[in-house]
């Protein structure tokens, strides 16, 4: 039995039958993991800050609420309504964005957060979405009419985006947006000079972060002399990271057996991924890049037979943002690059960041419906 009789012509019954079940499966299961590994990580962490042990549990649980609601909604939306809603996420994103500049919370030399009624917010993980979906609208645009501006218009939102995005600073978003916008670019018929200039560019602007970012650059030395130091540096949440895929095995040591997340600051968030590793082993590590990779790749396929240009553009965009961002989480975890604050999508403990994966996993299932193929409520 299936929630919806095909017969069924209400918004959530022709939803149900055009949305791609598996992807939304895929997602949902992502959050339960996620909820599982916060019901195992959080309480150490809970301790340590001297607050009741299942606190990060419940404000979890809570965020689980909006963060269905939102994918549920978003996915429900006709491509029309899509492109409305990026543009308005955009910018009231980018309002917040120069407001972070000014009254933004202070952490290790950055701006990247302000706080709404006690909420913390990071603009910047609602922007890049947004972002992507309003320069693959723009560069679609610019090909049905040539005489439309729309690459312009995509560089002008996308060197707005980074210069607010530098400033705060955010090396680690910078350059993620960076590498979805080159993506769509080069998807849309980006000369192979502007490619080469890209790459430059981006070679220039790592080079400089390192020497004028004296946080970029504690990172980037702490990664490659491989120091110790003590709990609160990056260094030492690697050492304990590995230390707990060591002691995991390939059958984990058993939920709420791990010793490790006793030690790191960030277990139920940016090192979540090295409790799942210790805990449930390597089964479930293998189990949740799985998820991930099949995720992405489903909804390649979708765009390979996908006639749309800007739902091409669109869905590749989100679709490299949400698996880019899942690939920097554990190869930071793994000690594979420098350590960056980027959740694992669904999983880490954050409620701005599940929220914004969420609108941004919701559009991808909006431009993936069945509907958007045959013209109706377009």
């Amino acid at each position: 039995m299936t929630a919806f009789a095909r017969t069924d012509n209400s918004k959530l019954g022709r939803w149900w039958w055009t949305v791609d079940r598996w992807t939304l499966a895929a997602i949902f299961l992502l959050i339960a993991i996620g909820f599982l590994l916060t019901m195992a990580a959080s309480p150490s962490v809970a301790h340590r800050l001297k607050l009741e042990s299942f606190y990060f549990v419940k404000r979890h649980a809570i965020y689980m609420i909006p963060v269905v609601f939102i994918l549920i909604s978003v996915s429900l939306l006709n491509l029309r309504d899509t492109r409305r809603l990026a543009m308005m996420v955009y910018g009231v994103g980018i309002l917040m964005l120069l407001f972070t500049l000014f009254m933004g919370v202070d952490i290790k030399g950055a701006r990247r957060w302000i706080s709404i009624l006690g909420f913390s917010l990071q603009p910047s993980e609602f922007v890049k979405p947004a972002l992507a979906v309003l320069c693959a609208w723009m560069l679609a645009e610019n090909q049905l009419n040539p005489v439309f501006p729309g690459k312009a218009l995509a560089l002008m939102l996308y060197g707005l985006t980074l210069c607010l995005l530098i400033l705060q600073p955010d090396m680690g978003m910078a350059v993620l947006v960076s590498v979805v916008f080159f993506c769509q670019f080069f998807l849309a018929g980006l000369p192979l000079l502007w490619v080469a200039l890209g790459v430059l560019t981006g070679a220039v602007g790592s080079i400089s972060a390192y020497f004028f970012l004296p946080h970029v650059t504690q990172r980037v030395d702490r990664f490659l002399k491989a120091e110790g130091g003590d709990k609160y540096t990056d260094q030492y949440q690697i050492t304990q990271s590995l230390d707990a895929f060591v002691n995991g095995g390939v059958f984990g040591q058993g939920p709420g057996e791990g010793t490790v997340k006793k030690h790191l600051p960030d277990a139920h968030a940016d090192f979540i991924f090295a409790v799942a590793g210790e805990e449930f082993g390597l089964i479930l590590c293998l189990i949740i890049v799985g998820l991930f990779a099949f995720i992405v790749l489903r909804n390649v396929g979708k765009v390979i037979q996908e006639n749309d240009f800007f739902i091409v553009l669109a869905v590749s965009g989100l679709i490299i943002e949400f698996g880019l961002q899942a690939i920097i989480n554990m190869s930071s975890t793994l000690s594979l690059i420098p350590t960056k604050g980027m959740t694992l999508p669904f999983i880490s403990y954050g409620g701005s960041s599940m929220m914004a994966l969420a609108l941004t996993m919701g559009m991808v299932l909006a431009l993936t419906r069945r509907r958007t193929r045959v013209g109706i409520n377009l």
